[in-house]
């Protein structure tokens, strides 16, 4: 899930991951144990950012039909809307993250987009428009503003099927839309274009054409789609990270300017073995968990 505050000068950014597909540690242990690889990653940014990505054994997790634990923080749905409890340690300097973060959808859907052919990946998009509120108890701002709430799932690694995507979802009428554009490994490309109403209809909506962003500061190619004449721009840096970024940025859709959270990812890079050491000092690895 992720939100960015109505004063435009904060964001949020929280993945629950069984089996973590980013995890060095999941990789190295040839990532046949997901439930062993398991963590609640959760990002804040603006003023008093921080970023937590504690990966745990199996002993940490703790899942039931409508919660997900993963040791100390949870996600609980209640009914009419989704619960966050968060008690981190910050990576690196282990500064303490605790709050609660709300997610009222408008309205929940039944979308469900197959990604490659062969079905080993599907999104998701439960809640792509929803309102939240965000609650820190350790320092934090507190704020509220737009949200969004999707689920990803895969039977084979990211980088076995995928060279290259990028997503995107903005605020737009009364509802949003997603637009989710990816390079496959097989030399074939995936374009979807989704619009949401604020009643949980989904219809396929015809996506204006791809317009290049500025590279990230790590060189990340990236672009989003954005009407013709116009010129989508980052408005906030949220995260860089040499095969992956995540910001807010302002584009122009069917003539309404908006602004939204995109991503791009280079799974090419994240294929390196090299990384996978740098990736281990930011993500640190619990085994025990009472």
């Amino acid at each position: 899930m992720d939100g960015l505050s109505d004063c435009g000068r904060y964001g949020i950014s929280i993945i629950a991951f069984i089996g973590s597909v980013f995890s060095p540690w999941y990789r190295w242990a040839g990532r046949r144990d997901p439930a062993n690889h398991c963590c609640i990653n959760v990002a804040t940014y603006g003023a008093g950012g921080r970023w937590t990505m504690t990966e745990r054994g199996r002993s940490a997790l703790d899942l039931e039909e409508d919660s997900i634990a993963v040791g100390p923080s949870h996600l609980r749905w209640t009914g009419d809307h989704l619960e966050i409890s968060v008690d981190e340690r910050a990576t690196p300097y282990g500064t303490r993250m605790r709050g609660t973060i709300r997610l009222h959808p408008t309205a929940l859907t039944d979308a469900e987009v197959v990604l490659t052919p062969e079905g080993t990946h599907v999104w998701r998009p439960f809640a792509p428009t929803a309102r939240i509120e965000v609650d820190w108890r350790s320092g934090g701002v507190n704020w509220s503003g737009h949200g969004y709430f999707d689920a990803n799932f895969g039977t084979r690694a990211l980088e076995d099927d995928f060279s290259y995507w990028t997503w995107g979802r903005f605020p737009h009428g009364d509802g949003s839309v997603a637009f989710y554009d990816a390079d496959r490994r097989d030399g074939t490309s995936l374009e979807t274009a989704l619009a949401f109403g604020p009643d949980g209809n989904v219809a396929r909506t015809e996506a204006p054409p791809k317009t290049r962003l500025r590279r990230s500061l790590w060189t990340v190619r990236r672009e989003t789609r954005c009407d013709p004449g116009a010129t989508p721009r980052q408005v906030q840096a949220m995260l860089d990270a040499p095969f992956y970024t995540r910001s807010a940025v302002e584009t122009v859709v069917d003539g309404e300017t908006v602004t939204g959270v995109h991503e791009a990812l280079d799974l090419r890079r994240f294929a390196s073995p090299l990384l996978k050491p740098m990736l281990a000092v930011r993500v640190p690895r619990r085994t025990k968990w009472r």
